[in-house]
């Protein structure tokens, strides 16, 4: 019998670990599906692929989604319709605030919903939000292996690198990180129930930064301080996710 497969990102339809890590990159995703026991892969199509394993004993899914809010959201609701019931981002992005440094870790407590798809979905007025105990159990993990972090709003936002038209700017008000698909999983998960929170590492400046950045050399975001991050980024969500688990059965 043919495997049952959800449509757009070929996940299997049952048979997921109902706690999952998404990562925009499909070699990310293998790298974190490593660190966990017993890890095999399930389903690679376009962008979207991912695996199953067990972190100290936790089943856990690992799923890519690519780069962007319209292509991530597609992930995001086939793994609800996969049984999927927590859902961690681990992501990078670049720093809003001062103190906020490459290779740091930002706990996303809730998004701005500049993402490009959930405004044909909802009003604006709709909150984007991580659900607390996803927050607790991020900034535990953080603790327990000494990762620097920062507790905070992000702004996620569809246009990567400014064009001809002005952009908006947040700055001033407070955001720790800029990334392109967070606020696309919150309202996802406030819709369909489930669990949900991100963490990001910081691997740059500000988006708007890009174009002078990368015409002097600036923007690099493949150095060893956000490789650092990363590993302790995956340690972190992967250690969160057990932490989350382990509160429910409590």
């Amino acid at each position: 019998m043919t495997q049952d497969l959800l449509p757009v990102t070929r996940i299997p339809r049952t048979g997921l670990p109902e706690r999952a890590l998404v990562v925009g990159d499909p070699a990310r995703a293998a790298t974190v599906a490593a660190l966990l026991d017993g890890a095999e892969e399930v389903s690679y199509h376009r962008e979207y692929r991912a695996f199953r394993g067990a972190w100290k004993g936790l089943p856990v899914t690992v799923a890519s989604h690519g780069v962007g809010a319209p292509g991530a959201i597609l992930l995001f609701q086939e793994l609800a319709d996969a049984g999927v019931r927590t859902v961690l981002r681990f992501g990078t992005a670049g720093a809003m605030r001062p103190g906020v440094a490459d290779g740091d870790l930002v706990i996303a407590e809730a998004a701005v919903r500049d993402d490009g798809v959930t405004h044909q979905l909802l009003p604006p007025e709709y909150p984007a939000v991580s659900a607390p105990e996803a927050v607790f159990a991020l900034q535990r993990a953080a603790r327990a292996i000494g990762a620097p972090h920062h507790r905070g709003l992000v702004w996620t936002r569809a246009a990567f690198q400014p064009g001809l038209l002005p952009l908006f700017s947040y700055d001033g008000a407070g955001l720790a990180a800029i990334e392109m698909e967070l606020s696309a999983l919150l309202v996802t998960a406030s819709l369909r129930g489930l669990v949900a929170g991100g963490v990001l590492v910081i691997d740059g400046a500000n988006a708007d930064e890009l174009v002078d950045e990368q015409a002097t050399g600036g923007y690099n975001p493949h150095r060893d301080v956000v490789a650092a991050g990363v590993e302790r980024g995956a340690l972190v969500s992967l250690e969160a996710l057990r932490l989350l688990a382990e509160e429910e059965r409590a």
